[in-house]
């Protein structure tokens, strides 16, 4: 019993490095957002307790169902494209026999950009005057768009581009998945006459079941949680049409020293999260035996 208490102390020894740079780093600004969430924030004379003040303020902000709709969109937009455009590239790369390392570094080269670069890169290409999509559409005598500076628009837009700069991660977790599975099984199913359709639903799928809910729920919290596009390429414009809840937390913060008001808001997004999660993951989970 000794020995095996003091092989247990050992380990969390080992771990109390790990765990103590954790809790400092994500625990503790967790509780430090929750408290600040219902105080009134004075660096100089300090911090005020106000109860429910400042999630009374979000409420009366115009802005706020304004950034909950747009994030909403956003994150369905991005369900639509992020969900499925990365499955169906992981399912052609699974195809090829010939250049497979040259088209998943193509694939993943985006991810490798940094996400400022990213978003000014895609703005140029936005550019309603000599950005390169309308030049090209112009080439084709194609209609041409004003992109970001349109409210119909501008959203999808920038799931455009946050699709197109994350999608190489999500693209090899998907690859890594169809990989594992089991060649016989298209085999039998070829066997049986099934087509493409037919393997991709009865194969494909179901034996990738797992990853893609756990990606799927991944790519709602990251979708959620959207800022650097709309800060840097619209800035929230244009007429409010993409201010994400990330964007109006910034804009609390950073724009009106509302620290409060932007742990408030910050609190409400994490809960819904959470709540997101749970019911998700008990909607998901198998039966238990």
């Amino acid at each position: 019993m000794g020995a095996r208490l003091r092989e247990q102390a050992t380990a969390y020894a080992f771990l109390a490095a790990a765990l103590a740079v954790f809790a400092l780093f994500s625990w503790w600004p967790i509780a430090r957002n929750v408290a600040l969430a219902f105080q009134e924030v004075d660096f100089a004379t300090g911090n005020t307790w106000t109860g429910l003040a400042n999630f009374e303020r979000l409420l009366a902000d115009p802005l706020f169902l304004t950034a909950w709709k747009n994030t909403g969109l956003f994150t369905l937009y991005a369900l639509v494209l992020g969900f499925a455009v990365p499955f169906a590239t992981a399912v052609l790369l699974n195809e090829f026999r010939h250049a497979k390392a040259y088209f998943r570094t193509l694939v993943y080269l985006p991810v490798m950009l940094p996400p400022v670069v990213v978003a000014l890169m895609w703005k140029w290409f936005y550019d309603p005057g000599p950005g390169l999509i309308n030049e090209a559409l112009r080439t084709l005598h194609l209609p041409t768009s004003a992109w970001l500076d349109s409210s119909s628009t501008a959203l999808v837009s920038l799931v455009i581009v946050a699709t197109w700069a994350n999608m190489g991660t999500t693209t090899l977790i998907y690859l890594a998945a169809l990989q594992t599975i089991p060649g016989e099984l298209y085999e039998a199913a070829e066997l049986d006459g099934a087509g493409l359709w037919q393997r991709l639903r009865h194969v494909t799928v179901p034996q990738t079941r797992f990853v893609l809910l756990v990606l799927l729920l991944l790519q709602v919290f990251a979708t959620m949680q959207i800022f650097t596009e709309p800060y840097v390429m619209t800035g929230g414009g244009p007429q409010d049409s993409t201010v994400t809840v990330m964007f109006l937390i910034y804009r609390y913060a950073f724009v009106y020293n509302d620290f409060g008001t932007a742990s408030a808001m910050s609190l409400l997004l994490l809960v819904v999260l959470a709540v997101f999660s749970v019911l998700y993951l008990r909607a998901t989970s198998g039966p238990k035996e």
